[in-house]
């Protein structure tokens, strides 16, 4: 098994190695794929399921860059989600502002709402920055509970008007929503590739090996922290906005701990620091509850079950750690792995 795995990172298995040479062309057959999907299945209950891996694969990728990338163990994930879902309805609803204004405008609260958790919890790490998130997560939940005059309180907010694209309604009948999170999902995981291939994202990954190492390097620690926090905010806020206009209805017990936990999932199966994995994640748990709903009461403590295994067995994930570097190198330079 260890020679497999030598082999397959020094890419010198000739199928890995044909994969590599034609993978443009195979993200473009992927990409072609995915927009004749709506017209290969033809089914809405499918696509509602396509739909919500998309939704979860954002979030992955969001709390990813957090979690993965930097290291910074956060359990309120949903609490961005949330904040994107309440303030695009909320504008929408009330002043009958179109989505694709709303959208970016609650992935921008979500931001600064990830700017002010991460401010005073630089100093935080491990077990008190989960908590921490975890306290933020049911505060935000509380808000939104209790503040009825905006919120509509444990009643939710109903009527969430859906996305209007030069005056066609946007729908799941007639495949406008599946194209709507297909573009967010593609500028998702553009914006995350670029970040992690750069010199941000490397900044990032030292971060998560080793702090110490990584601010005796010169490293601005709280500076790259903060930014994590704020973009995964962000896209956590986005993909909230979606879930809100095609729901159509949303209340606080949308947004629950079952929630982060569901999201920190997705990443600790598909692979702490790899894009690819966050897919996998995300088809994963979201289709396999469908798959077997005679379990549906139970698929938390098979979500914990998967948890404490993959710690166990794997704790990269079941992507993780197949990059064969963090990082491209310049044509030409040689990398000694002995």
């Amino acid at each position: 098994m260890d020679d497999l795995r030598r082999l397959i990172k020094e890419n010198r298995i000739p199928l890995y190695r044909k994969m590599d040479q034609y993978r443009h062309y195979i993200i473009a057959g992927l990409l072609l794929l995915l927009l004749a999907l709506p017209y290969l299945l033809n089914s809405q209950y499918i696509m509602r399921i396509i739909i919500m891996i998309c939704v979860y694969s954002i979030l992955g990728m969001s709390l990813g860059l957090i979690t993965g990338y930097t290291g910074q163990t956060s359990l309120g994930h949903a609490a961005f989600y949330a904040i994107g879902a309440y303030t695009s309805a909320i504008i929408s609803v009330t002043y009958g502002v179109s989505f694709f204004i709303t959208a970016p405008i609650a992935a921008c609260v979500a931001a600064l709402m990830g700017l002010l958790l991460g401010l005073p919890t630089l100093r935080l790490s491990g077990t008190y920055l989960a908590i921490t998130t975890l306290g933020f997560a049911e505060v935000v939940r509380m808000i939104f509970l209790n503040w009825e005059r905006v919120t509509n309180g444990p009643l939710g907010i109903s009527r969430i008007p859906r996305p209007v694209f030069f005056g066609i309604e946007l729908t799941i009948a007639n495949n406008g929503m599946y194209y709507l999170v297909l573009a967010f999902l593609l500028l998702t995981t553009l914006v995350m590739h670029f970040i992690v291939r750069s010199k941000f994202g490397r900044a990032l990954t030292a971060i998560r090996d080793d702090e110490v190492a990584a601010v005796m390097m010169g490293v601005r620690t709280t500076y790259y922290k903060i930014i994590a926090f704020v973009v995964g905010a962000f896209f956590a806020g986005l993909a909230g906005a979606f879930y809100a206009h095609m729901i159509r209805f949303i209340d606080p017990n949308t947004f629950t701990f079952d929630t982060s936990i569901l999201i920190l999932s997705i990443v600790i199966l598909g692979g702490m620091g790899t894009i690819k994995g966050m897919f996998l994640g995300a088809i994963l748990l979201i289709s396999f509850p469908e798959l077997l709903r005679f379990v549906q009461e139970y698929r938390f403590v098979l979500y914990g079950l998967i948890l404490v295994l993959m710690m166990r067995f794997r704790p990269q994930g079941l992507l993780g750690g197949q990059q064969k570097t963090d990082y491209a190198f310049p044509k030409g330079m040689k990398v000694d792995n002995q």
